[in-house]
């Protein structure tokens, strides 16, 4: 068998960061603080693959240096939102290392809300409360455009009746009943993407999104809505984002479902009329959609179709 040498293979894909970085941001205004706790990852692509290739690390930011990097804009410009804290630390990659080709970053938040005592907002107390996390990432390439995206997931929710699930395709190994009044109960992750990067209000934007999913999935909250799949559910969570909220273009959503089984009583003499129910946990099932506008996707392919083609002639000129 014969050596494999560099001129061999192709470089696809290579690049590199620092995980995990986690710290606390305070902000003081007085007495009053305010509270940023985050998680940031945050990967470099290089111009060249010579760390890879040749063990040549000159070009090489440290992921120590990188982990710097986000504390010290941290201090410097605080979290004013995690998308704009991602952008400024795209932004400072590619504005100060000219070997970077490519950079990009994630943030999510840890949940802290203010408390409040009798309704007034305590100004230096605050408690955790998971109900979903906050997440954004950007991205950026040399010469190319900043792209946000936003999200939240780990959002948990659950409506006791108003769903069901019949008329799907059977065969001799389904073994399902079919229900139309069951609990519909699973975790639920949402990602969007805003297109090229513009001055949003990114805060308001995120509350908007939130509001519109638990519209979507609760229904009227005198009545509710009825729901005859997960999938529609995930859907019609989609469909309501899109038409409320302008600035979102793409949507990825996932929903992760939690059975529960009625727990049978009559041996102990009783009837049980779906009140005592116990959770199945694995395996469980899950749905995912993703959706574009038709005429930011068509936008997106001309863009496409403009980047092919001026490769295409750039392999050309190579050529001759």
């Amino acid at each position: 068998m014969s050596q494999m040498t560099i001129k061999d293979v192709e470089v696809l894909n290579c690049e590199y960061g620092k995980n995990t970085i986690k710290f606390l941001r305070l902000h003081k205004d007085g007495k009053k603080h305010t509270v940023k706790e985050v998680e940031v990852c945050t990967h470099l692509r290089l111009t060249s693959a010579h760390e890879y290739l040749e063990g040549n690390n000159s070009f090489v930011i440290p992921t120590d240096t990188i982990k710097n990097i986000v504390l010290v804009l941290a201090k410097k410009n605080g979290i004013r939102t995690l998308e704009q804290f991602a952008i400024d630390i795209c932004k400072h990659f590619m504005t100060t290392f000219c070997q970077v080709a490519y950079v990009k970053t994630y943030v999510q938040e840890v949940p802290w809300q203010r408390l409040h005592e009798t309704g007034i907002p305590h100004i230096h107390a605050f408690m955790c409360v998971p109900d979903g996390i906050r997440f954004c990432e950007a991205e950026q390439c040399r010469n190319g455009p900043l792209v946000v995206f936003a999200g939240i997931k780990d959002l948990k929710l659950m409506k006791t009746t108003q769903s069901g699930f019949e008329g799907f395709y059977k065969n001799e190994h389904t073994t399902l009943p079919e229900r139309n009044d069951r609990i519909l109960c699973g975790e639920f992750f949402c990602k969007w993407s805003y297109g090229e990067c513009k001055d949003f209000d990114f805060d308001c934007i995120w509350n908007r999104v939130r509001g519109c999913i638990l519209e979507a999935f609760s229904g009227p909250p005198d009545c509710g809505e009825y729901s005859p799949s997960y999938q529609k559910t995930v859907n019609s969570i989609q469909m309501l984002i899109l038409s409320k909220v302008p600035q979102v273009q793409v949507i990825e959503a996932v929903l992760n479902n939690t059975f529960y089984n009625v727990v049978d009583m009559k041996n102990l003499g009783l009837t049980n009329d779906k009140e005592v129910l116990v959770p199945v946990e694995t395996p469980y099932g899950s749905c995912a959609c993703t959706l574009g506008r038709k005429k930011f996707l068509e936008a997106q392919g001309q863009v496409l179709r403009d980047e092919r083609l001026s490769q295409c002639g750039l392999a050309a000129a190579q050529g001759n």
